[in-house]
């Protein structure tokens, strides 16, 4: 069964629906103790990331969530459920020298775009809405399937800052490259919405419930 993790703060139903559309048992959970009865977890998201680390903390979510990495079952994180596994954010912070901090899963932080992309060069629109192509390391079985160039949905106006590369995925281009999935071990996490993605994200999500 893959569970949903229900923190006050997701599209839950999207992703629910999209995942079974390719056959997958899904279950909303939002019991701290139903996590590890799970065989694998999904962390959605959508908002602000100091309110998501508010609703996790308030949940009792946050060590549940680390310890349950721990064990080698799959996790997959969804937009904000991406950026809620690095070290902190920029996003809610009283100012640039208290980032508010993440899970802390992966080293790193969470980062707003600017608008501003220097001399003779368009401003860009923040946030990011709508289609890009992506490309990915072949390797990874999160995009088995898909073709590099291939399109997903966006919607942010931050972007995580991985301190390893190795930790990767994806990549898509946004006034300037921008890690769009990462993936250590038993972790997978997209920027974008596999669940608004059509055909593209629902490969993605098959892979993510077939993964070992």
């Amino acid at each position: 069964m893959i569970g949903i993790l229900d923190y006050g703060m997701g599209n839950l139903r999207s992703v629910q629906k999209a995942l079974e559309r390719i056959g997958a048992d899904a279950s909303i959970v939002s019991d701290v103790d139903a996590i590890q009865s799970c065989d694998r977890l999904v962390l959605p998201g959508v908002g602000a990331f100091s309110d998501g680390m508010q609703h996790l903390r308030g949940a009792g979510f946050v060590e549940p969530i680390r310890d349950y990495l721990v064990t080698g079952r799959p996790v997959l994180g969804i937009c904000l459920g991406l950026q809620l596994l690095f070290d902190s954010s920029a996003e809610g912070a009283a100012d640039a020298s208290q980032p508010v901090q993440g899970l802390g899963v992966l080293p790193g932080v969470v980062q707003r775009f600017h608008e501003d992309q220097g001399p003779d060069q368009p401003r860009l629109k923040v946030p990011h809405m709508g289609w890009n192509s992506i490309d990915f390391a072949p390797n990874c079985p999160l995009f088995h399937g898909l073709c590099p160039g291939d399109h997903v949905y966006f919607v942010h106006a931050y972007h995580c800052r991985p301190s390893d590369p190795a930790h990767v995925a994806a990549t898509t281009t946004y006034g300037q490259p921008v890690c769009a999935a990462v993936h250590r071990d038993n972790l997978w996490a997209t920027q974008f919405h596999p669940e608004k993605s059509q055909h593209v994200g629902l490969t993605i999500l098959n892979n993510f419930a077939s993964t070992t």
